[in-house]
């Protein structure tokens, strides 16, 4: 959420912020119904200083036998009370729809964020490894003769319908032990906490880091009101929510392996085909809590940690910048990360690493105590998939194919695999 104040200090510097996104100026509205705010607050504390100066002079006409003069200030009393409650209906009020009215405007992207309409506008920034040549039309991974046995859709339709899958035997496997290979690099090399969350949580959680209000359409509600996680980030990010930490307890960094759920509203027609786009799908998440002058290198290092997993796995890729008009509604700057995918010719996305800043924090009133002393400020907060375990899946199979459909699987991941090396065109591990 945004800074109210810093919004009336300087309002043209957040319209033009706000326009970068391709927004339209809202700087007078949110103004005029603040200063609405706070002239009803002005006017609530003005009658309850007047209400307690007549209250404190009843006394003196009740003991002085002036009954007029009693009967007029009782009045008055009653009268300013009434006043008091009003104007703090009001102002409460005010104060509801003023904040409902900034937790629908997204974040403001740092001032290096490239300007751009959509994805046709983000920089390149890194690419590393050389897709491989194949003597043979490569496939995608549905398609592949050794892992057509492990992945049913039609099952799964049976099941729950479009957009799930049902993984079974080798290819079950695979995917289990590219989760677990991920966790155990991200713990023990990259100093991450490995976290279990559940994956229901509070509305007021999903409030916290901004997948709602404005976003509900994307996610699942249950009937008792908890909301399905659409990314363990709501979870860990919250563990700060309404927390005032010392400054030395920052950095926090978290790593959490969690199914995710998402409606894939608006996606109708895209991705159909295979397990690219899934209402259910499994991410190991990374979350960092940071002090505010460590998060920009706090993006680049979780940036380098989820680029880390696919060059172990050596899976060609690249990373762009998001430029303004394909930034997520919570984020001051992007590193999307594509891997390649010869079925496909072309890289997709497997993973999204944002700085939000103070934006989050602002919502969960999260902040820490300077050890030198002052204030309590906001902390920042960072999130980033590493990785999608379902897209990285996917990038294994399709960049390990072989002309006999088979695949060879990536050195790194052997060790969880006991050993084994290939899926077989007959879909089993050897």
């Amino acid at each position: 959420m945004h800074d109210i104040r810093a919004i009336r200090e300087n309002p043209a510097a957040w319209d033009a912020a706000l326009s970068r996104r391709g927004l339209e100026s809202q700087s007078a509205s949110v103004l005029a119904m603040d200063e609405e705010r706070r002239a009803a607050i002005h006017a609530a504390e003005t009658a309850q200083a007047e209400q307690n100066r007549a209250s404190k002079e009843v006394g003196k006409a009740k003991a002085s036998g002036d009954e007029a003069e009693f009967e007029r200030l009782r009045a008055l009393v009653s009268a300013k009370k009434a006043e008091v409650a009003e104007m703090q209906a009001k102002a409460k009020e005010l104060d509801s729809q003023l904040t409902d009215l900034l937790m629908g405007v997204p974040n403001l992207p740092y001032d290096d964020v490239p300007e751009g309409a959509d994805e046709d506008d983000n920089v390149e920034i890194r690419r590393w490894g050389t897709p491989a040549a194949y003597d043979f039309a490569p496939k995608e991974h549905y398609q592949l003769e050794g892992v057509q046995k492990g992945m049913d859709f039609e099952t799964a339709a049976k099941l729950s319908g479009a957009r799930f899958v049902v993984l079974s035997g080798a290819v079950a496997r695979i995917h289990r032990a590219l989760a677990q290979f991920m966790l155990d690099t991200h713990t023990e090399e990259n100093g991450l906490t490995e976290t279990w969350t559940p994956v229901l949580v509070r509305e007021e959680m999903m409030y916290g880091t901004g997948q709602l209000p404005k976003f509900g359409e994307d996610s699942y509600q249950t009937r008792e009101g908890w909301w399905l996680v659409p990314t363990a980030e709501v979870t860990l990010t919250n563990i700060v929510n309404g927390l005032t930490v010392d400054e030395d307890y920052l950095p926090r960094r978290y790593v959490a392996h969690t199914q995710c759920f998402r409606s894939e509203a608006g996606s109708a027609g895209r991705d159909t085909a295979g397990m690219l786009r899934q209402h259910q799908f499994e991410k190991v998440e990374m979350v960092s809590v940071t002090h505010p002058e460590n998060s920009r290198e706090e993006l680049d290092r979780m940036t380098g940690c989820a680029q880390g997993i696919l060059e172990r796995l050596g899976l060609p890729y690249r990373t762009v910048v998001l430029c303004t008009g394909d930034m997520g509604f919570g984020a001051r700057r992007t590193h999307d990360i594509e891997v390649w995918l010869p079925g496909q010719n072309t890289y997709r996305e497997i993973s999204s690493v944002s700085v939000c800043g103070d934006f989050q924090a602002r919502r969960m009133n999260a902040r820490f105590k300077p050890g030198a002393g002052g204030k309590p400020d906001y902390v920042h907060t960072l999130n980033g998939s590493g990785l999608a375990v379902g897209r990285c899946l996917i990038a294994v199979l399709e960049n390990g194919q072989q002309a006999d459909g088979s695949v060879k699987l990536p050195e790194a991941l052997h060790p969880w695999l006991r050993g084994k090396t290939t899926l077989t065109a007959d879909g089993d591990l050897v």
